[in-house]
């Protein structure tokens, strides 16, 4: 499993901080706005959106705050526009990063994310500089306790699935994103249950890290994540298990 797979299993762990900071709630309304807007506001002809509704309601956010999101995201209510935005730079070690944020201020957003890199040991590149290292996948997450692995990899293989990679704690079910909902479907009607499920970024090569890169590249993911307009942080690292516990602990 990749490093940043291994860094989003932490930080779904770190979950429950971010609600009760209330960033998790401020995080998924966005996306719905920005899904409801780009696609519309009906989620059987929005993948998008489904998505976003779907990941809305596994963090138990209301159903009266999602509606209100969409309504936003379509125009019926008017409230602050946001606009998507991703950067690209560099981590310590030469690990490629995108970050993709959604702002109502491109100009106090950026530099928020140029400080980050800076602070982190990193730097803020131009556009273009390592999108070409990663390529859009849909990966569902299913947690490992008492699953037969045989059982949930034909059940995904035969939905359409890409690949399934395992760890010690979860299963990591690869697809194209225009599948991810078959599949996913198709694992939920089998009766697997799934702790996450959502459209990447996925590194086509990754970069080995250790030692001290290991900690800053780290913890500069968490400051990127940390800041308010930021959705989602993309890495192509990899490095040795007891680094990412010792900072997911945290």
């Amino acid at each position: 499993m990749s490093g940043h797979s291994k860094w989003h299993n932490i930080r779904l762990r770190k979950g429950k901080q971010d609600s009760e900071r209330g960033k998790l709630f401020t995080r998924l309304a966005r996306e719905v706005i920005v899904a409801a807007k780009d696609g519309g506001g009906s989620p059987e002809t929005n993948a998008r959106l489904r998505l976003a509704i779907e990941k809305a309601r596994e963090a138990s956010m209301p159903m009266d705050n999602i509606k209100r999101a969409i309504d936003r995201g379509t125009g019926a209510v008017q409230g602050i526009s946001y606009e998507e935005v991703t950067y690209e730079g560099y981590a310590p070690g030469g690990v490629a990063v995108m970050v993709s944020a959604m702002t109502d201020n491109k100009n106090r957003t950026v530099a928020e994310i140029r400080n980050a890199f800076n602070r982190g040991g990193g730097a803020l590149g131009e556009a273009g500089c390592v999108g070409w290292m990663f390529e859009q996948r849909g990966v569902i997450f299913a947690p490992r306790d008492g699953v037969e692995e045989e059982a949930l990899m034909m059940t995904a293989l035969d939905a359409g699935a890409e690949d399934v990679v395992t760890d010690d704690e979860s299963f990591e079910v690869l697809t194209d994103p225009s599948d991810l909902h078959t599949v996913a479907d198709a694992l939920k009607a089998a009766g697997f249950n799934l702790s996450s499920t959502e459209v990447t970024m996925a590194p086509k090569n990754t970069v080995q890290i250790e030692g001290k890169q290991a900690d800053q590249v780290l913890r500069l993911m968490d400051a990127l994540e940390e800041l308010d307009d930021v959705q989602q942080v993309y890495a192509n690292f990899e490095m040795p298990e007891g680094a990412f516990e010792a900072v997911g602990a945290e």
